[in-house]
């Protein structure tokens, strides 16, 4: 993954957001030992203070939980954590501005719950 370091998202917020993403994908595992923040600044070439922030934002969040004098570790359901914050989070914001963008556009109710079945119509027969 490479860092922007010029967007919107602070680094600890990408960082945080990358080890979210590898969680989901099964490449850290729950109750597995968390890269360090000198880890993540060597591999992202930050300062470990920025790595550590985004390793402390997740053990804000209780995806994350420290061991003293071991370090951290992703907690046993990280996963179902991860994907619900994302759900009311990220996703609420999306369909918010959906709708509102429905609304300017004119688009009623009953089209906009139609364009979405065809999307995801769409979607299932691509990945088959």
């Amino acid at each position: 993954m490479k860092l922007n370091p010029d967007g919107m998202k602070p680094i600890y917020v990408q960082i945080a957001e990358w080890l979210e993403a590898e969680i989901l994908a099964g490449n850290i595992q729950s109750d597995e030992k968390m890269y360090s923040q000198y880890q993540l600044a060597e591999m992202f070439t930050i300062n470990p203070a920025t790595a550590g922030k985004g390793l402390n934002l997740l053990a804000d969040e209780d995806i994350l939980y420290k061991k003293r004098g071991l370090g951290m570790f992703v907690v046993s359901d990280a996963k179902e954590r991860i994907l619900e914050k994302r759900k009311s989070q990220v996703l609420k914001t999306m369909v918010m501005e959906l709708v509102a963008e429905a609304e300017r556009l004119d688009v009623s109710e009953g089209e906009l719950l139609e364009m979405i079945k065809t999307i995801q119509k769409q979607k299932r027969e691509e990945s088959q």
